[in-house]
Parts: structure tokens; C-alpha cells; sequence
């Protein structure tokens, strides 16, 4: 119970990653509020979290909305009446390089990601500091440490992420926050699925590619969970401006 009578906000919470994380979050005794555009799926999240007897909350979100960042905070203490863990999990991708990739589709790559992630810090900030303390994890990617093929948005936009949270780390260390990064590696997510169908792979081929990896596999959600947890935890209290690369040994080589 390392988060109980503390509060967990996670954006991007419906499903992947998000979902996965919410859960043990609440496992580990903590309220949890998620975002996300489907009303539905959050409803199923926080179901799922009330069954382990924790106090869940989906709020309607668009991360790349100022004042639908400002009302996901908001709401979030008023129903918790406190935010000790802000999650920026939220984001999106699309398989293309910088001749194919449209305008909008950079938008709306470096908006979820990047933007979204500077627009819930900047409202969730405040509440830590003034609690006098706070951890904020940023979900970034492998390919933000390192390019990857037919991801040029993708790998600016969290590349950027990796960059702003030691930047946030540093400002806001002596206010008694925390900023550290995860870097995910390929991970059998619904994100996942859809790449492998937009690159015209099935899924056996697109998994046969993560053999060449040092541990010879994709990632399962919960096992990003898990590095999230702890990068949130108290058993990472001297941990801040931290990239956590979660990815099997990818970004090794």
C-alpha cells in the first residue's frame, strides 16, 4: 500500500499503459483519477478500480486543451481534496516520415504528447507545491531516446518530453517536486496493434522483430506499470530529472 491516502492522476487512463498503471495504483491504495476521450471505457476503468476497493474518477479530457487540462486537475482535488501523482501517459502515434507525415497529423502528435504534457504539469504543479510535495512521471518512448523509421512526429514529441522533464526536474526540485521520465519500448498495447496494421504487417511479423532485442520480446503493460510506480514512490525519493528506459534493452545497443 505505498500510495494509500494519496491521490494518482493519469492522463491517456482508458486503456494500454494508462489502464494498466491506473489499476495498480489502486491496488497500492491510492485514489485514482484518469482522463481520456471515451466515456465508456473510463466508466470500465473505474469500475475496475472500485472492485479493488479504491476511489476511482474518470474525467472527459483532451490533454491538448488548456482549460480541459485546468478542469482534469480540478476536478481531481475537489473530488480527492489533494494530487500527490500526476502521470502524463497520454499520446499518439502515426507511421509516417517527414514527406508523408500531414500538418495535422504532426499537430496532433506533438499536441498529445508534448503539449499535453506541459499543460497538466502546469496546473497540477501548483497543488504539489503548495502541499509541499509531489511526483510527476512522464511517458515518453524508446524513440525518444534514439530515431526510429516512419515516426518523425513520434520521435519529436517525445524526445521533447525527455528533455522538458529534466528541465522540469530542475525547476521545481527545490519546491519539493519530482519530475522523472519512462521510456517505454514496444509494448502489446491497442497503439501497438494499429501501427502493425498501418505498416500492413500482421501481428506475427510485427512481434517477430522484438527477437532482436537482448531480451527478445515486447513489453506487457504492467511491467511499464510497475517502473511508474516506483518512479512515483517514496523508494525513489532521491530520484528526480531521471529517464527510465523500460524497453527490454532496445535503446542498449
Amino acid at each position: 500500500m505505498r500510495f494509500a491516502d494519496k491521490t494518482a492522476l493519469i492522463t491517456g487512463g482508458t486503456s494500454g499503459i494508462g489502464r494498466a498503471t491506473a489499476v495498480m495504483f489502486a491496488r497500492e491504495g491510492a485514489n485514482v483519477c484518469i482522463t481520456g476521450r471515451d466515456e465508456a471505457r473510463g466508466a470500465d476503468v473505474v469500475s475496475e478500480i472500485g472492485a479493488d476497493g479504491a476511489r476511482g474518477l474518470f474525467v472527459r479530457a483532451d490533454v491538448r486543451v488548456d482549460e480541459e487540462c485546468r478542469r482534469a486537475v480540478d476536478e481531481t482535488v475537489s473530488a480527492f481534496g489533494r494530487l500527490d501523482v500526476l502521470f502524463n501517459n497520454a499520446g499518439v502515434y502515426f507511421p509516417n516520415d517527414a514527406i508523408s507525415c500531414t500538418e495535422e497529423e504532426w499537430d496532433e502528435q506533438v499536441d498529445s504528447s508534448l503539449k499535453g504534457t506541459f499543460l497538466m504539469s502546469k496546473y497540477a504543479l501548483p497543488v504539489m507545491i503548495s502541499q509541499g510535495a509531489g511526483s510527476i512521471v512522464n511517458n515518453a518512448s524508446g524513440w525518444g531516446l534514439v530515431g526510429g523509421d516512419r515516426a518523425v512526429a513520434y520521435c519529436a514529441a517525445k524526445g521533447g518530453v525527455v528533455v522538458m522533464s529534466k528541465a522540469m526536474a530542475i525547476d521545481h526540485g527545490p519546491q519539493g517536486v519530482r519530475v522523472n521520465c519512462v521510456c517505454p519500448g514496444d509494448t502489446v498495447t491497442p497503439m501497438e496493434h494499429a501501427d502493425a496494421a498501418a505498416r500492413g504487417l500482421s501481428w506475427e511479423e510485427y512481434v517477430s522483430v522484438a527477437s532482436d532485442r537482448p531480451l527478445g520480446r515486447m513489453g506487457d503493460p504492467e511491467e511499464i506499470a510497475r517502473a511508474v510506480l516506483f518512479l512515483a514512490s517514496d523508494e525513489a525519493s532521491f530520484v528526480t530529472g531521471a529517464v527510465l528506459a523500460v524497453d527490454g534493452g532496445g535503446a542498449a545497443g
